[in-house]
């Protein structure tokens, strides 16, 4: 087994992230490439300096534009939003990997009584329409159903029929996504902006046991580096520990990964086989680690096992968004910052776009950074960038 020091993790992972060096991915394109290296990474509606999934490309496009992601999405089509990791943006040449999903959320709707009398209603005025919103599509009433698609677990209670019905049909893959007006969402049909030959495609997993590990691999491919543990990191993934331990072991066999000792962590960590090069360029130091300061997203695919950044890093970071004012310990929508290859602090920034106005709020460095002026000149510089990346002015000195 390769052996290598944490040090030597952290580069491997932060090259393979595109947080550190030259940057490997240039716009439009480099967006495109980071996520289907990625493979999905994770949406959140709230936004308070960009949201999640344009924040983490971000920090790691050259000339990111806050349209890029909606380019891709919406009128390229070469990404779709689908639950994969909760909520998420993956690349739709994926489509086919996940028509079981598909296929287990058009067998549930059966299970709702009149819901099929609303889709061919809905599905009618659509053809005839255009897209929708739930505010737009004229069906009155009330359902008793829950998505199949719900991570929180199974509940069904009253919800209006539009809204229902347009959900069903999004996670049946009938509708996608057609734009987004701030949060909400129109909806059109699938078949109208996805290639015929795509779907088509049968699932490339002839089972059950050969979909679960493209999923695992998938993860690990998303992180850079992962364990055979539970982690938050296989979020979205159907398997107890002894189906994940499986699913590693295959994978091992099969060489699609490789694991790593790495020195004072018990556990040993996996890679992708088609990472290795990049890690044996770290090992012979001959890696470009000139460093970046950058500020990751909260649900940055890097940050999506923090008990695997505690052992590398010995940071400690926790989305506070959700906890309540009086008990947070930092901040409602705080970054975490990287600088080199270290996670160096927090920063709590704000975007008024109608104002133009971009404001920091506060900035924590952890024990023992010390705020020179290369420190500073940085930070000011990473600040510029994502108020520019938000149509704001750039604030002055923090």
């Amino acid at each position: 087994m390769i052996t290598i020091t944490w040090e030597q993790a952290r580069r491997f992972i932060l090259l393979w992230q595109g947080l550190m060096g030259r940057h490997r991915f240039i716009g439009k394109d480099g967006a495109y490439r980071y996520v289907r290296q990625a493979g999905c990474i994770q949406f959140d509606p709230v936004d308070v300096c960009g949201r999640n999934a344009q924040l983490t490309l971000q920090s790691r496009v050259k000339g990111c534009k806050m349209g890029m992601l909606d380019d891709l999405l919406y009128r390229d089509r070469l990404l779709v939003d689908y639950s994969d990791k909760e909520l998420s943006i993956w690349p739709t040449e994926d489509w086919p990997y996940f028509s079981y999903y598909r296929k287990m959320s058009a067998e549930h709707g059966r299970r709702f009584d009149g819901l099929t009398e609303l889709e061919e209603q809905a599905l009618r005025y659509i053809r005839q329409n255009g897209p929708v919103s739930s505010d737009t599509l004229p069906l009155e009433g009330s359902v008793f159903w829950h998505s199949a698609m719900h991570w929180s677990g199974h509940w069904e209670k009253k919800s209006p029929a539009a809204r229902s019905v347009l959900e069903q049909l999004y996670t049946e893959g009938v509708l996608i996504i057609h734009h987004k007006s701030g949060s909400r969402k129109f909806y059109d049909l699938a078949e109208k902006h996805l290639p015929a030959e795509l779907l088509r495609t049968p699932n490339p997993c002839p089972d059950g046991d050969a979909f679960l590990d493209w999923r695992v691999s998938r993860r690990i491919g998303a992180v850079g580096m992962l364990w055979d543990r539970r982690s938050d990191a296989l979020l979205g993934i159907d398997m107890d520990s002894q189906a994940r331990d499986a699913a590693f072991a295959r994978l091992e066999r099969d060489g699609r990964i490789v694991p790593v000792r790495v020195d004072g962590i018990r556990f040993p960590l996996y890679i992708l086989s088609k990472s290795l090069p990049l890690l044996e360029t770290v090992m012979a130091d001959k890696a470009d680690t000139k460093p970046r300061l950058e500020f990751l997203a909260p649900l940055d695919p890097m940050l999506w096992d923090r008990k695997l950044i505690e052992a590398l890093w010995d940071f400690r970071y926790s989305w506070e968004i959700y906890t309540p004012a009086d008990k947070r310990k930092y901040g409602y929508y705080v970054l975490p910052i990287v600088f080199g290859e270290r996670l160096i602090g927090r920063i709590e920034p704000k975007a008024d776009r109608k104002t133009g106005t971009f404001t920091v709020s506060n900035l924590w460095l952890e024990p023992g950074v010390r705020a020179g002026k290369k420190l500073s000149g940085m930070l000011q510089s990473a600040v510029k960038r994502l108020a520019e990346f938000n149509g704001c002015s750039v604030p002055p000195g923090i």
